[in-house]
């Protein structure tokens, strides 16, 4: 097998503006409801601005009424003339205009928040449910490299942390990025209609903050791209040792992998921590620089209003700008949030789309595998029903169409291969299987054993030698219709959540309930699948955890009779059987391999005795080869293995 990495590597975003794009690009398909969003988002900021401007004309309507002609009430002329014109005259009825304006303003940005939430909900579902369903769809065409060479829990980070980063970022930063934005505007505007003096003290305080803001949010975005690939590490490591734990407890472990642990996890606390730090630290200088800001516009305002000709003008002005501060300071804040944010989905979004730019599995192949009707002269014709009967449909270049029939001829001629560039597993491999026969591969783990199934099924291709499937080199055959020709059982047992009877179906969905039971008996899992409770129907979770190993073993095995296949692999397939129930499977596996080539890979020598062939590797390189009397009587590796002078390891 593949050497596998302890974690997939993660850098910093190498195309900032790249991923970016390409995460907005999944809002694309939802145009008409962010442009929905937006237009809530500037008519709720707005509201908010325009609601706390009303502030003035409420509070000098309280100190000098509205039939004084001697002050400004709103600080817009237009308003002001038409307030003093005698239409608002009373006191009161002017005072009750302005707090019902502030009222209604106030219900309509309630009505267009609750509008905008329940969009924004609406549009972050759905785009991450499309990133989920793109992500999970491109998993299914990687080839089998990628996930012998990466953790399982550094691939699950991609759909959990990574993912939940990028709706953050959907569904609240960019909604408040633009709020803010729009608010600060807004407050800009209507301070320098207001007072242009206090505006431009205003200016420059938040000159100073901008700086700041520049300056702690450019420290942590390189480490909130560390914090997400720490994430992702301790997830990997975290599953190793979920599904290794029989193992660490066998071996006493719990001292070592508590100590790797703990460096992984200090590692993560430490970059989050410097992550964090510079973020976390952004809330509380900025809300004491709204005091500081607070306390300037006040001494400020107050200098102005006592130079000024109509003090009582300022008292409004004073009280709205004070407000402002409030107002401007906090969407300041939210945005060095939102960008920190933005940070965070841009690292995850560039592991997603690393992911998802993973070349997908090559198959070049144009030789199907279909139904076929074979009469007395072996002419063959292709079928749309099931026949039972199966050819391979190979197209020329000249237009014409052959068909050769599955029959389950294997051979490897001259096959080098290796995993990685300059380690070679298979050197020079040579062997053949003819129809029917089973063929045993023995020797040392790391010898090539396992490798050879890798090879037959096109989960890796050969460079260097040819494999021939029924005269054809297996590089012409789809990869889809070569394995539909093939069963494996493998040595891992992977049973998937749903009934015993759907496990069994998972060799081949279209089978009937028959065929399932059939295949059970077969495999002599029937009996102990009556005794379940609810038979056929019993509900699988966990992989299987309420069966046991042999139990589970069988179900494999099932599920490979069921599929009915030519040729079979079996990859250490009854080595977590006991001797009792092996000898049972043996007796139901001889009647399965009748007429079907079988490769199989076992230590327990026992069980390829009756082999045509046995194959004997080491380091590679096939050192003997024959049938069991005929190794024995050569008295060799085989022999040695077999009496017990050398143990397989």
């Amino acid at each position: 097998m593949p050497p596998r990495t302890k974690y997939m590597s993660a850098q910093r975003p190498k195309n900032f503006k790249g991923t970016l794009g390409r995460l907005l690009g999944y809002l694309k398909p939802y145009r008409l409801r962010m442009a929905v969003v937006f237009v809530c988002v500037i008519v709720q900021s707005l509201s908010n601005i325009i609601a706390t401007s009303l502030l003035q004309p409420l509070l000098n309507g309280l100190a000098v009424g509205a039939d004084s002609g001697d002050v400004t009430l709103t600080g817009f002329s237009f308003i002001d003339k038409y307030a003093l014109t005698g239409v608002l005259e009373d006191k009161f009825i002017y005072l009750g205009a302005v707090v019902g304006l502030m009222a209604s303003i106030y219900v309509v940005a309630l009505v267009v928040n609750y509008l905008l939430n329940r969009l924004l909900v609406s549009v972050s579902t759905s785009t991450i449910k499309k990133l989920r369903d793109d992500l999970f769809t491109h998993m299914q065409s990687l080839p089998i490299k990628v996930f012998d060479t990466t953790t399982h829990g550094e691939l699950m980070s991609r759909y959990t942390n990574d993912i939940d980063m990028m709706n953050e970022f959907i569904a609240r930063a960019i909604p408040q990025f633009v709020s803010s934005a729009i608010t600060i505007i807004g407050v800009f505007v209507i301070m320098f209609i207001k007072s242009w003096e206090l505006a431009l003290v205003m200016v420059g305080m938040l000159v100073l903050m901008g700086i700041l803001v520049k300056f702690l949010g450019g420290r942590s975005k390189k480490n909130f791209v560390a914090q997400q690939a720490a994430v992702g590490k301790l997830n990997g490591y975290i599953e190793e040792m979920t599904e290794g734990q029989k193992v660490v407890k066998a071996f006493n472990h719990e001292e070592k992998a508590i100590e790797e642990f703990d460096k992984i996890n200090d590692h993560w606390a430490d970059v989050s921590a410097r992550a964090n730090s510079y973020a976390n630290v952004m809330g509380p200088i900025m809300n004491n620089l709204s005091h500081f800001f607070y306390a300037g516009i006040a001494i400020f305002g107050a200098l102005i209003a006592s130079n000024s000709d109509n003090a009582l003008n300022y008292v409004g002005i004073i009280a709205v700008f004070l407000l402002y501060i409030r107002n401007i300071t906090m969407p300041i804040q939210q945005i060095s949030q939102q960008i920190n944010l933005l940070f965070m989905a841009v690292a995850g979004g560039e592991r997603v789309f690393a992911l998802m730019d993973t070349p997908s599995e090559v198959d070049d192949g144009y030789v199907t595998l279909v139904n076929a009707e074979i009469d007395e002269q072996g002419n063959i014709t292709e079928s749309k029903a099931r026949t039972g009967h199966w050819a391979w449909k190979h197209p020329h270049s000249d237009g014409t169409v052959t068909y050769t029939e599955l029959k389950g001829d294997v051979r490897f001629e001259d096959v080098t291969f290796g995993y990685e560039e300059g380690k070679t597993v298979l050197h020079d491999v040579s062997l053949y299987a003819k129809p029917g026969q089973k063929i045993a591969f023995v020797g040392s783990t790391g010898a090539g054993k396992t490798t050879i199934t890798n090879l037959i099924n096109r989960f890796y291709d050969v460079p260097d030698g040819k494999i021939r499937y029924d005269g054809i080199n297996i590089n012409k055959i789809k990869k889809a219709d070569l394995r539909r020709s093939l069963a494996m059982v493998l040595q891992d047992t992977h049973l998937f959540t749903g009934t015993v009877m759907d496990n069994i179906r998972y060799g081949r969905l279209d089978a009937t309930d028959e065929e399932c039971i059939a295949a059970a008996k077969s495999a002599n899992a029937h009996q102990f699948i009556k005794h379940l409770p609810d038979g056929y129907n019993t509900m699988l979770t966990r992989d299987g955890e309420n069966l046991s190993q042999g139990q589970r073993q069988l179900l494999a095995i099932a599920r490979a009779a069921v599929a009915d296949p030519p040729v079979l692999i079996l990859d250490e397939a009854t080595s977590s059987i006991d001797t009792r129930t092996e000898w049972l499977i043996e007796k139901g596996m001889d009647a399965l391999m009748e007429g079907r080539t079988t490769f199989v890979i076992a230590h327990r020598l026992s069980t390829v005795r009756n082999s045509n062939a046995i194959m004997v590797l080491e380091h590679g390189v096939i050192i003997e080869r024959g049938s069991h009397d005929d190794l024995i009587a050569q008295r060799g590796k085989y022999y040695q293995l077999y009496t017990g002078m050398f143990e397989l390891s």
